[in-house]
């Protein structure tokens, strides 16, 4: 890999050619401020905000660090007093037009003001009927425009990241301000609720419902435990941060991880509301003796008409005297139905407890109903059952076949790889009996007549060999 060298306050820096003056500051431990600069995958840097400007040795004006990347030799310097006094004055002039009360007191805005030795601004204040309303349309989100500095961080959350393109701007000059497509409401809008531009947003304009009080104030930080785990949702994979307080989620964000590299859908985002939803059983429960066998028509509002509640140590030994009867009577009387919301090692442990415990092999799993004749062919077509690549080999494909998928409704993370592929310039097919919003983003669309896949799929496989379009080598070395 190549690098470059070149001096940073002084100090001798090296680093990998390509990399911002910004990036290379924050390498070293040194934070210059930035606003308009979310430094995550997806999010490339703009220099809208001119936050970041330091001083370049032999240049006349400053340079916006975050868009600039260091060249061999280059003296830099962030801490004199011209570029100090340049950042502070930026963050002045964005104070003015901030909200007396922050809608998040820990926000990065303020956070980046702090930095600069910035509370309050010496300049007018925006005019108040210029003033954007409050936009509560939507369930999960409040659009607080009034606290909106215009950074575009939104608008490139929607439009590279997650490729909605629901979210743009709108007017010139002082009027510019974000519109959710022609001007909507956000809950009237196309908007699917990933809550990529509540994740991106520094300053509080965009925030989960849930974090803020009648009066849209709140606090990002206000809570009292952080827990990563995996989304359950789909087969993704998510990483995601569950902020807790009293007990309860407050919100979630989307954390880097291999499968989606920060990046939610509507479920991992905002669909954890479930755990504390007051039909959510927290209690063993035993059926009374007196309640029908079936209980169907349980209101789970009162299921004391046909259950008890129970100790944990009474609940297990219930089950455990019922399961041995039928191991001693019947054995065969049970079977196994495993849930791909399971983990591997539960899914074995179960598989285990049914053979071993019970002697047989009536154990099945959800999974198998979808992908027994897929692994099938896997199998006999590469020597292996599992996928061959990942999703996120997106970013180094030319050519993307999708069919028998619906990503954007099914498992939206990933479909955001192949819409940022489209983007970029590969080829996207998509073949469906039906149309789907994927489509929209597709070099073609196919549209064949339900039980015509494998026709279709066999006439194209002619096509190609006949026309000896496909790579020897590979095909040799690896079917």
């Amino acid at each position: 890999m190549s690098t470059v060298t070149f001096a940073l306050n002084g100090q001798s820096v090296t680093v990998p050619e390509g990399w911002t003056i910004w990036e290379a500051a924050q390498g070293r431990g040194l934070t210059i401020p930035h606003l308009c600069h979310k430094p995550a995958p997806g999010y490339r840097p703009d220099g809208n905000c001119r936050a970041c400007m330091v001083e370049v040795e032999g240049e006349r004006t400053l340079v916006a660090s975050c868009i600039r990347p260091a060249v061999e030799g280059m003296v830099v310097k962030t801490d004199t007093d011209r570029a100090e006094k340049s950042r502070a004055l930026v963050m002045e002039l964005l104070v003015a037009d901030q909200p007396e009360q922050p809608h998040d007191a820990s926000s990065h805005f303020w956070d980046m003001a702090k930095l600069n030795d910035v509370s309050d601004s010496r300049f007018p204040a925006k005019e108040p009927e210029k003033i954007p309303l409050l936009d509560d349309s939507h369930v999960a989100m409040r659009v607080n425009l009034d606290a909106c500095i215009n950074c575009n961080l939104c608008v490139r959350a929607c439009r590279d990241v997650q490729v909605n393109d629901v979210i743009g701007m709108a007017g010139r000059g002082h009027t510019a301000q974000v519109v959710f497509d022609q001007n909507d409401p956000m809950g009237d809008s196309t908007c699917v609720a990933c809550g990529e531009c509540v994740q991106a947003c520094p300053t509080g304009a965009l925030m989960p419902a849930t974090v803020l009080d009648d009066q849209q104030r709140g606090d990002s930080k206000d809570y009292d435990s952080e827990t990563e785990s995996v989304c359950p949702f789909c087969g993704v994979g998510c990483k995601v941060s569950l902020k807790v307080k009293d007990g309860k989620v407050k919100y979630v964000e989307g954390i880097n991880g291999p499968a989606n590299e920060g990046r939610l859908c509507v479920k991992g985002r905002f669909g954890f509301d479930y755990i504390h939803h007051p039909h959510r059983l927290i209690k063993p429960l035993i059926r009374r003796e007196n309640a029908p066998p079936k209980g169907l028509n349980v209101d789970p509002a009162d299921w004391s008409t046909h259950f008890r509640e129970a100790t944990w140590d009474e609940a297990l030994d219930l089950a455990a005297k019922g399961l041995m009867k039928l191991r001693d009577e019947d054995p065969r009387s049970v079977a196994g139905f495993g849930s791909a919301k399971c983990t591997n090692e539960e899914a074995y442990l179960f598989q285990k407890f049914i053979r071993q415990g019970f002697g047989h092999n009536n154990v099945d799993h959800c999974t198998r109903l979808c992908h027994a004749s897929s692994v099938a062919a896997l199998m006999e077509g590469v020597g292996s059952g599992a996928v061959s690549a990942p999703f996120t080999a997106a970013d180094d494909s030319d050519c993307i076949i999708v069919i028998g998928a619906r990503p954007e409704q099914n498992h939206p993370v990933a479909a955001t790889y192949l819409k940022q592929a489209a983007k970029r310039g590969a080829k996207l097919i998509v073949m469906d009996p039906r149309r789907q919003g994927l489509m929209r983003h597709a070099t073609h669309s196919v549209v064949f007549k339900p039980g015509r896949d494998v026709a279709m799929i066999n006439a194209m496989l002619h096509v190609i060999i006949e026309e000896k379009m496909y790579d020897e080598q590979y095909i040799q070395a690896n079917v």
